[in-house]
């Protein structure tokens, strides 16, 4: 229960915020990727600033088509290396930097793909355009 709850959010407020569905953030909550820092006395779930951040994440991971197992993986290894008042130790750290750079390469390559898909798209679209300006130009002349 909290009693100042200034800085919490309710569920409608968060999907505002992130573009996700009331849904969504339910299904995210019940896979266990995040959970509201807060119940209000009505048993209202409250979000704060930090659980909107980690729901972003989460949109965005799935967005780059990682799996539910992927996200909650890669939101471990965050979490663990925030830990301030029992940090890894140097094996565990090393553990955690070698995971969070296959993260990063799997996001980079997923990156690159897009990429390469949004200038197909685009190339097509300028394809259509052509098509449309002559069939245009052919009804004006």
């Amino acid at each position: 229960m909290v009693n100042d709850q200034r800085w919490h959010m309710r569920i409608g407020e968060v999907a505002e915020r992130t573009g996700l569905p009331l849904r969504s953030i339910r299904h995210y909550e019940d896979a266990g990727l995040v959970a509201p820092s807060a119940c209000s006395r009505g048993g209202l779930h409250l979000y704060t600033p930090a659980d909107v951040e980690r729901l972003g994440v989460v949109r965005r991971m799935r967005r780059l088509e990682f799996t539910l197992d992927e996200i909650r993986e890669l939101l471990g290894i965050v979490d663990r290396l925030a830990v301030v008042d029992d940090p890894p130790g140097d094996e565990e750290l090393e553990t955690l930097r070698a995971r969070l750079e296959v993260y990063r390469r799997a996001v980079d390559t997923r990156c690159a793909v897009l990429g390469a898909r949004l200038r197909e798209a685009e190339d097509f679209a300028a394809t259509l355009r052509a098509v449309a300006d002559h069939l245009d130009h052919d009804r004006v002349g």
